[in-house]
């Protein structure tokens, strides 16, 4: 399986706090079946002040501890990048550790509030696909807007936004309220991948076969299997040709 949301670098975000925590979420992701790990620390302005050198630094750290411990983890580097204007100048400047490609569109994952949809989040949506940049939504499913109106997420269907589940919330580890939208994400076909989201072993661990296997129950095995191996794969081959 392929996980394109991991936060598995050490020490830049709220995932991995060092080098030894990531090898060790590096451990589980492969006991789980992983095998392909993009890893997305954040960008958040004034809480997680990350770029493309401060990951790029940790991302090489990483691989060569992975290389070292013959842990068998292939890794790519993106970001989740928390809404905001600033991504208006990452784009022009080309500053954007994008998490792969999509129908000839750079995908941009994009992390809204969990709070709420804000004001305005269409017209970023639509001034990134003129640049050919497609947002995909990381974790629609948890933010509290859809969650109290599942009809929240159809203006971002609208402007072509792809959308990464968390599948830990498929299969109920983030409650009720998460899971039944999940769950009709799936139902209408909206779901580009499943992604772990992991931060740490034991909170919020890289397992993605739990997700998977939920998701089946839904959609069907095939379709569950394209969610954590075909659709990853697409999106991040430019990351593991």
């Amino acid at each position: 399986m392929i996980d394109l949301h991991c936060h598995i670098l050490p020490g830049i975000d709220d995932g991995a706090r060092d080098l030894d925590q990531s090898l060790v979420l590096a451990r589980a992701a492969v006991a789980d079946g992983i095998t392909h790990t993009v890893a997305t620390p954040h960008i958040h302005t004034g809480r997680f002040p990350n770029n493309l050198i401060s990951i790029t630094r940790a991302y090489r750290e990483l691989c060569a501890a992975l290389k070292a411990a013959s842990i068998p983890l292939k890794l790519g580097m993106a970001a989740e990048i928390r809404l905001s204007e600033e991504i208006l100048n990452m784009v022009l400047l080309n500053q954007v550790p994008y998490l792969g490609k999509w129908e000839g569109e750079k995908v941009l994952l994009l992390e809204l509030p969990h709070s709420h949809i804000p004001p305005g989040t269409e017209q970023l949506i639509r001034w990134l696909r003129k640049q050919k940049v497609r947002p995909m939504i990381a974790h629609p499913e948890r933010n509290k807007d859809v969650i109290r109106d599942f009809n929240k997420v159809m203006p971002l269907v609208r402007e072509g936004c792809l959308f990464q589940v968390t599948a830990g919330a498929v299969a109920g580890h983030f409650g009720e309220p998460a899971q039944e939208r999940a769950i009709q994400l799936l139902e209408h076909d909206l779901v580009t991948i499943l992604a772990t989201d992991a931060h740490h072993e034991v909170r919020r661990p890289p397992v993605l076969n739990l997700g998977r296997e939920a998701a089946a129950k839904v959609v069907g095995e095939d379709k569950a299997w394209r969610l954590v191996l075909q659709n990853p794969g697409k999106i991040a081959a430019t990351h593991f040709s």
